[in-house]
C-alpha cells in the first residue's frame, strides 16, 4: 500500500473500473459531483459478466486493471 500512497497527490486522475454495463452511468454522476477532476475509465465488457467467474479469476482480472491504472498515476 505504501507504493500507492507515495504516488498519490491532488493532480492524480480518479480511476473508475466497471465489470459490466453500468459504469458509464456511474462515471457520469461522479463527473457531475466533481467536474474539475480528471478520470480514467476502464469498462471490461470483454470479460463481463463477472458473476459467473471464480473468485481467483475475478481477482486476476481486477488486479491487472488496477496495476494498469496505478501505472497511469490513478
Amino acid at each position: 500500500m505504501g507504493k500507492v500512497l507515495d504516488k498519490m497527490n491532488s493532480e492524480n486522475p480518479i480511476g473508475i473500473m466497471d465489470s459490466g454495463m453500468g459504469g458509464i452511468s456511474v462515471l457520469r454522476e461522479i463527473t457531475k459531483l466533481m467536474p474539475n477532476e480528471n478520470y480514467i475509465f476502464y469498462g471490461d465488457s470483454k470479460n463481463a459478466p463477472y458473476g459467473s467467474r471464480s473468485t481467483q479469476e475475478i481477482y486476476e482480472l481486477t488486479s491487472d486493471v488496477v496495476d494498469k491504472m496505478l501505472d497511469r498515476g490513478v
